[in-house]
């Protein structure tokens, strides 16, 4: 019901507001980088648990927040560290300059979206930014999802990052590729499942 209502009502509502007020729609998310991800097929014989080899040493683990948009623009930002709402709050004022006119921004449910501080700075800022909630439905459904596939993706197959430094420089040098790349970026909103978005 919550999804169709969205799908039917509230999404339309958005995108209308948006071309009337000259706004810039964009879908977050957040993400896990780490460099012991396994991902891809794998194989065993019929009737043995497929084991998958990663690399060997510290696991190394960042965090990376974005935003696509259908127009092929995304904005992210990776971060050492637990993402919380400081780090939110940095990553909006940063969108919001970067954009050069109103965001309405479309973000999924995590407690941290509707933390306090975090309401409080958008309620001051509601000139610049607004946010809307998803509504609870599986996530591969917001296209910011494929631009973390993307990149874990990218993670996973490419010479193992050993140090947290070097899993920071291929993050930040795959994002840098990708945010050069429009059409990549349009083409996570080729899926049918979430062609209201385009």
């Amino acid at each position: 019901m919550a999804i169709n209502q969205w799908l039917s009502e509230t999404y339309p509502t958005i995108a209308k507001r948006a071309k009337t007020e000259g706004a810039e729609i964009h879908w977050g998310d957040e993400t896990a980088v780490v460099n012991t991800d396994v991902r891809g097929r794998g194989y065993a014989p019929k009737g043995d648990t497929p084991v998958a080899y990663v690399v060997g040493g510290t696991r190394q683990k960042l965090s990376m927040i974005s935003t696509v948009t259908n127009q092929g623009k995304t904005s992210w930002m990776i971060i050492d560290g637990n993402f919380n709402h400081e780090r939110l709050i940095e990553f909006l004022k940063a969108l919001i300059k970067q954009a050069g006119r109103k965001v309405f921004l479309v973000l999924d449910n995590l407690g941290v979206h509707h933390s306090k501080p975090v309401k409080k700075w958008l309620e001051e800022h509601i000139e610049q930014i607004e946010v809307f909630y998803l509504p609870s439905y599986p996530p591969e459904l917001n296209p910011d999802e494929r631009l973390n596939g993307d990149l874990k993706h990218a993670i996973a197959t490419r010479v193992p990052c050993r140090s947290k430094d070097k899993l920071y420089q291929a993050a930040t040098n795959h994002m840098t590729a990708i945010e050069k790349n429009p059409d990549r970026i349009k083409s996570f909103f080729k899926d049918p499942k979430i062609a209201y978005a385009a």
